[in-house]
C-alpha cells in the first residue's frame, strides 16, 4: 500500500504504459496482418489471443528479470565483434520480419485471388501457423519492451501491471486499426513498409548498430499522413475522373 502512495511511482507507471503503447504499435500492425489472412471470423479471436501472448510473454520476461539482463553476455564473436543471445534474438527476428513482409508484400502484388487459390490447392493461412507466428514475434518485440520497462521503474510489480493496462489499450486499438488496413491495400502495403524498415533497424541493433527509434517513428508517422492526405482526395474523384499530374509540355500553353 505504501507504493500506492508514491507519487514517483505513479509517474512512472503512467509514463511506462505510454511507452508500451507506443512500442506496442510494430507489434499491432504485425499481427493486424497475419491475421488478415485468416477467414472474418476468426480474425478477432487471432488477434487477442495474439495480444495475450504478447502480454504473457512480457510479464514472463519481467519475472525472469535477471536471465534476460545476462542475454547482453557475448556468446561468441563475428569479425572481432561480439554477438551476445539478445543480439542473436534481434538478427534472428529481423530476418524473419524481412521475410515476412516480402512474402506478403509479393503475394498482395502479384499473388492470385483466393479463388484461383483454392483452384489450385494452395494452402490458406491456419489459426495455428499464424498464432506460433505471432508468439515468435513477440518475444523479439518484448525484449526492448522488457528492457525499457526495466530503465524506468524500480518495482516490478509496476512493470506489469503498466504492461497489463497497455496490451488491454492495444486490443482495444488492434480492432480498428485491422479493419482500416484491410479497407486500403495502400495502407497495407505502406505497413509492410514499416516492418521491413523495422526488420533492418533489428538486425543492425543485433550488430551493435543503433538506429534511434525517434527516427524510425517519425518516418512512420509522417508516411501515414501523406498517405492519408491521398485517402482522402481519393474518396473526392470519382472513378470517371482521376487524379492527374499535371506536365508542362514543350509548345502547349
Amino acid at each position: 500500500m505504501e507504493m500506492l502512495s508514491d507519487p514517483q511511482v505513479w509517474l512512472a507507471f503512467v509514463t511506462l504504459t505510454a511507452l508500451e503503447i507506443v512500442l506496442g504499435i510494430d507489434n499491432i500492425i504485425f499481427i493486424s496482418i497475419l491475421v488478415g489472412r485468416l477467414p472474418a471470423a476468426q480474425r478477432a479471436r487471432g488477434r487477442t489471443i495474439g495480444l495475450a501472448l504478447a502480454m504473457i510473454t512480457r510479464i514472463l520476461l519481467l519475472l525472469s528479470i535477471t536471465w534476460v539482463m545476462s542475454l547482453s553476455a557475448d556468446l561468441f564473436s563475428v569479425l572481432g565483434m561480439g554477438i551476445s543471445g539478445r543480439d542473436v534474438i534481434l538478427i534472428g527476428g529481423g530476418l524473419f520480419l524481412l521475410a515476412k513482409s516480402t512474402l506478403e508484400i509479393h503475394h498482395g502484388l502479384e499473388g492470385d485471388e483466393e479463388g484461383d487459390d483454392e483452384k489450385k490447392g494452395v494452402a490458406r493461412a491456419t489459426f495455428t501457423s499464424v498464432i506460433l507466428q505471432i508468439a515468435v514475434i513477440d518475444i523479439v518485440f518484448s525484449l526492448d519492451s522488457v528492457i525499457t520497462a526495466v530503465g524506468m521503474a524500480d518495482h516490478v510489480e509496476v512493470m506489469i501491471a503498466a504492461v497489463i493496462v497497455a496490451v488491454l489499450m492495444m486490443m482495444f486499438l488492434a480492432g480498428p486499426i485491422s479493419d482500416f488496413v484491410d479497407r486500403h491495400p495502400t495502407i497495407k502495403m505502406l505497413a509492410l513498409s514499416f516492418l521491413i524498415l523495422i526488420g533492418m533497424a533489428l538486425i543492425g541493433e543485433g550488430f551493435e548498430f543503433h538506429i534511434p527509434k525517434g527516427y524510425i517513428y517519425f518516418a512512420m508517422a509522417f508516411s501515414v499522413a501523406v498517405e492519408m492526405l491521398n485517402i482522402r482526395m481519393r474518396s473526392k474523384q470519382t472513378a470517371a475522373d482521376p487524379v492527374k499530374l499535371r506536365k508542362k509540355i514543350e509548345g502547349e500553353e
